[in-house]
C-alpha cells in the first residue's frame, strides 16, 4: 500500500511540475533570480515531505503546484503591468565596472569579493580587468562584459597575420593584500612594484584594491575610492 501510494504521488508531482514548468516558460530556467532558486528549493523540500508523509492526500501535491505557479505568475505578470514594481520584484542590474574602473561600492553592495569578480570574468573568457570598458551584474547573478575597442579587434588568422604569444594576467595585490608567491612568478620584485606604485601616486600596498601584472601590458593598479 505504501509503494502504491508514493508511486501514485510521485506520478502525479512530476505531472503537475511538468505542466507548471511549461506553463511558465523559458525564461524561468535561462533568467532565474535568487528568489526563484530558493523557491525551486522550497518546492523540493514540499514535495518531499508530501510524498514520504503517509497522512498527506496525494492532492496536496497538485494544489502545492499549482498554487506556486499561480503565485510566480501573479508576481510576473505584476513586473510586467507595472514599470515601478520591477526593481522590487525582479531587482536591477548594477554596472561593477565602468570606463575601466572596478566598483568597490557595488562590489559591497553585492557581497561580491575581487576573486569572484576575476572567475566570472574568466568564464567570459576576459583573462585581464584591462580588457573591460563595461561589466554589469544582472539580477540574475551573471555577468555582462563589454570590452575595450582594442580588445574587440578581428582575429588575426582573419587578416592572415602571424600569430603572436598568449599571455595571462596574474593578480599580485588584492585588497591591499600582496600576493608573494605570485610576484615572484612575474619575475617582479619588492622595490619595483613599490616605485610602480609611487608613480601612480600611492604611498604602499595597503592603498591598493587591485593590481595585476601581464607580459606585454606591465602592471594594472587600481587604488581605494574614497
Amino acid at each position: 500500500m505504501d509503494i502504491l501510494n508514493i508511486t501514485i504521488k510521485l506520478v502525479v508531482g512530476f505531472i503537475s511540475l511538468f505542466l507548471v514548468t511549461r506553463l511558465l516558460g523559458k525564461t524561468q530556467i535561462k533568467q532565474i533570480t535568487p528568489f526563484d532558486f530558493v523557491s525551486a528549493m522550497v518546492m523540493g523540500e514540499l514535495f518531499g515531505n508530501i510524498i514520504y508523509d503517509r497522512e498527506v492526500n496525494v492532492f496536496y501535491a497538485v494544489y502545492a503546484t499549482a498554487l506556486w505557479g499561480v503565485l510566480i505568475l501573479a508576481t510576473d505578470y505584476v513586473a510586467q503591468k507595472f514599470l515601478k514594481t520591477r526593481s522590487f520584484l525582479e531587482g536591477n542590474p548594477d554596472v561593477i565596472i565602468r570606463n575601466g574602473i572596478i566598483d568597490q561600492k557595488v562590489m559591497k553592495k553585492n557581497m561580491l569579493d575581487i576573486n569572484t569578480l576575476l572567475e566570472m570574468l574568466r568564464q567570459k573568457d576576459v583573462f585581464t580587468v584591462g580588457d573591460v570598458e563595461y561589466a554589469i551584474l544582472e539580477a540574475s547573478g551573471t555577468l555582462s562584459v563589454l570590452r575595450k575597442s582594442e580588445a574587440q579587434g578581428v582575429r588575426r588568422a582573419d587578416l592572415e597575420l602571424p600569430a603572436r604569444p598568449v599571455n595571462l594576467a596574474t593578480a599580485i595585490i588584492i585588497d591591499g593584500e600582496l600576493l608573494w608567491q605570485d610576484l615572484e612568478n612575474t619575475g617582479l620584485n619588492v622595490k619595483d612594484l613599490q616605485e610602480e606604485i609611487k608613480k601612480k601616486g600611492y604611498k604602499d600596498v595597503k592603498d591598493i584594491f587591485y593590481a595585476e601584472w601581464m607580459e606585454g601590458r606591465g602592471l594594472l593598479l587600481q587604488g581605494y575610492m574614497d
